[in-house]
């Protein structure tokens, strides 16, 4: 038993098969639903690919365009729901079929015109606005496909038609082909503009599709000759409530898991899909009599995953693809395990609509607390260990004997869980890094023991719940100063214990450092010097001083990301410095002299530009001899900020001899290769400087970093041109545009070389 109990078999209606009339309609009712959920899961990274440069390439992109689709799912199935109880199945297609022509008249999908650039406040409300008015409608008509076939499928009269469930899963596996092609087929072979035209011709051929489909209904008897007994047509408020809880869970998930990893990867539809694949094709699996893994193996497997994730959610960097992979597989896991109790508790075929009007409604509630609701009343990314907690509640047998004998056995742990989050929240108790083997190893006996007690769902759980406290609340040797969330992710301000130093932390990425004391213990007098990737004698020093000499000084500089302001402490004599910053948090914590002193004591009378480089950069009436490109410092890397269309942006507003360096570390991509490309399109040379300081970072501050400068002559790059090295065009690499990007290719590239 689990949180889910007493699950009905539903009752199939004996049906008296019509005549030849209905034979072809499963193969086209198959094809109808995998073609349009095709379509329906090509959209979203393509539109998402669309709007990602007026959003400066954030990950919270995805994350509202989630929950846009799964609101407009949500009232697509409503249509669907409403259409049913209204009108046969001959006269719903017809209306269907209207609403497919009405829709095709709007079609190629493009951005809505005359949409203006994003608020700095409200972002997400603007965003889902922009999606509703750009793919609203051709979203709904698709949306409401798979619930409408099903249930004109279940009403046909076919010898088939008493389990129209299987369709859905037909439905589903539609969509992860789309998913899984996009990235591997799309993606590299297509520009925007053609994957529009070629969906609207996909688009032309659905609707081919569904007048079939009228027209076999049509011959067909079209109903069935029984319905169901009463007492299998009667659904409960608990009934419901129970779908839309396992639909709400795993919906929440695949938005916070999908946070959770691109954050320190890459803002794009390449990442996105990933997750939502694998939450798709959860369906496919388990939503069928016999499932491809059964609901018994999936129980045992997630405690041996759920585990060692629970005791490492913060993550080790070393072992960032093991570490991935470990999240993904605890997500599709517990994804199964909800999708499988939900299969369990589907009703009798009459009231299909109902049921996936439901579980659409769990799915917006799920959604919508990952990605709307959590960014508002969290600062970092809580919602994700919490969602985790509620997957662990399906398991079987964890209410055993009813919630209040589950709430008697859970209430130590209750107890134990709500102690530790006092603990955090009222004494930020720091823990030194002389104490991460002790914790260390008590992070490996919880799980041990949560191995020990996997058939024990109850302490199982609440374990589990202690080790996601344990490892999102607290890290050795770091003392929490300020964490803050804003639409462009987490910002963590942190002292190593030892008070050596403070970093700021964007997710699990350093994204600059100040040394308060010295080595002897003294505070650190003066301007502060230089750390991580702008240490001196690092390439970006070395980079700015090259340009400087080759022109003699600089009037004014333009640098396009912020960070803790590092930067600034290269400024020399009267030189004007912009900074071009699109995260409002971001200039709050660089401004705050309490936190970091780079910008006060550096440059205090610095120009900081809210909002997308690539427009207010544009927008800025200056000339600059030196433009820096450094919104790359995270793995996380703003794709659109390295088109041919933005590099062209960037050379207009250089000075005669002015140079561009470009900041392009990245632990996943080889991007050297796309700059070379981009600098030839633009009559640019293009010079090549890795840095790999010794010692290990925690003790040194300093980071390795690889840089890009863009010069029009060797003269302008100055002492660079002896040092650096040339790079010439890439044919095995493809020119990015602001229609054509591929993150494939530099992803492969990087991890196993040229």
């Amino acid at each position: 038993m689990s949180l889910f109990e007493n699950a009905p078999e539903p009752t199939l209606p004996e049906v008296s098969c019509s005549a030849d009339d209905t034979r072809l309609l499963p193969v086209l009712s198959v094809a109808t639903l995998f073609v349009s959920a095709l379509l329906l899961f090509l959209i979203q990274p393509m539109f998402a690919k669309m709007v990602l440069p007026k959003l400066g390439g954030a990950s919270s992109v995805w994350s509202v365009a989630m929950v846009f689709f799964q609101a407009v799912l949500l009232v697509g199935y409503a249509y669907a729901h409403l259409l049913g109880r209204l009108f046969g199945p001959q006269r719903a297609g017809l209306v269907h079929l209207l609403l497919l022509a009405v829709t095709a008249m709007t079609l190629p999908i493009a951005i809505a015109p005359d949409w203006g650039a994003p608020p700095a406040d409200g972002t997400a409300l603007w965003l889902f606005g922009l999606f509703a008015a750009s793919i609203g409608l051709p979203f709904f008509a698709l949306s409401a496909s798979a619930p409408l076939l099903q249930s004109w499928f279940a009403r046909s009269g076919h010898r088939e038609a008493g389990n129209p469930y299987v369709l859905y899963a037909a439905s589903n596996l539609g969509s992860f082909t789309a998913l899984f092609a996009y990235p591997v087929v799309v993606e590299p072979l297509l520009a925007l503009n053609m994957q529009a035209s070629i969906w609207s011709f996909g688009f032309a051929g659905l609707a081919l599709l569904v007048m079939a489909v009228a027209f076999v209904l049509g011959r067909g008897n079209g109903a069935a000759t029984a319905t169901a007994a009463p007492e299998t047509s009667v659904i409960s408020v608990a009934d419901r409530l129970q779908w839309i809880a396992l639909a709400a869970i795993p919906s929440g998930l695949v938005v916070a898991v999908t946070a959770h990893l691109t954050t320190d990867v890459a803002a794009a539809p390449f990442l996105w899909v990933i997750p939502l694949a694998l939450y798709l094709f959860t369906f496919v699996v388990v939503f069928r009599d016999r499932p491809w893994i059964s609901h018994a193996t999936v129980v045992r497997l997630v405690p041996f995953a759920a585990a060692p994730l629970a005791i490492s959610l913060v993550g080790a960097k070393v072992f960032w693809l093991t570490t991935i992979v470990l999240h993904l597989v605890v997500f599709t896991l517990l994804t199964l395990l909800c999708h499988g109790e939900l299969y369990a508790r589907r009703p009798h075929p009459q009231r299909l609509t109902e049921f996936f009007l439901c579980t659409s409604f769990g799915g917006v509630l799920g959604g919508a607390f990952a990605g709307l609701l959590a960014p508002q009343i969290f600062s970092g990314n809580y919602e994700y260990p919490i969602l985790i907690a509620l997957a662990l509640l399906a398991l079987p047998g964890m209410f055993a004997g009813g919630a209040r004998q589950t709430l008697i056995k859970a209430s130590p742990w209750l107890a134990a869980a709500m102690a530790l989050a006092m603990v955090w929240y009222v004494t930020q108790l720091q823990l030194p890094a002389s104490f991460e083997l002790p914790f260390r190893t008590l992070l490996v006996l919880l799980a041990a023991c949560m191995i020990f007690l996997r058939q024990r769902p109850v302490p199982f759980a609440g374990l589990a719940i202690t080790g996601l406290m344990l490892t999102t609340f607290w890290r050795p040797g770091m003392a929490p100063i300020e964490t803050a969330r804003s639409f462009f992710g987490v910002h963590t301000v942190v002292d190593l214990a030892d008070g050596r130093a403070r970093l700021l932390y964007h997710g699990n990425t350093v994204h600059g450092a100040e040394r308060l004391r010295n080595d002897d213990g003294t505070p650190v007098e003066g301007a502060p010097q230089p750390q991580s990737y702008y240490y001196p004698g690092s390439p970006l020093a070395e980079g700015v001083a090259a340009a400087r000499g080759a022109q003699t000084g600089f009037g004014r500089v333009a640098v396009v990301g912020l960070g803790t302001g590092t930067l600034a402490c290269l400024r020399r004599g009267a030189e004007n410095w912009t900074f071009f910053e699109i995260d409002p948090e971001v200039i709050r914590i660089a401004s705050n002299p309490t936190f970091f002193t780079f910008l006060s004591r550096c440059a205090p009378e610095a120009r900081l530009a809210l909002g997308d480089a690539r427009l207010t950069l544009q927008a800025s009436p200056d000339r600059y001899n030196l433009i820096v490109l450094d919104a790359f410092s995270s793995d996380s890397i703003p794709v659109h900020l390295l088109t041919r269309e933005a590099i062209a942006g960037y050379v207009s507003k250089l000075t005669p001899h002015g140079v561009i360096l470009v900041h392009i570390s990245n632990r996943h991509l080889d991007l050297a290769p796309i700059m070379a490309n981009v600098a030839r399109s633009q009559g640019l040379i293009a010079l090549f400087k890795e840095g790999h300081p010794a010692g290990d970072v925690m003790t040194t501050l300093r980071s390795a970093s690889r840089v890009v400068m863009l010069a029009r002559t060797p003269e302008d790059a100055g002492e660079a041109v002896r040092h650096w090295s040339a790079m010439p065009p890439d044919p095995a690499s493809a020119l990015w545009t602001d229609d054509y990007s591929n993150l494939l290719g530099p992803m492969l590239r990087a991890k196993f070389g040229s």
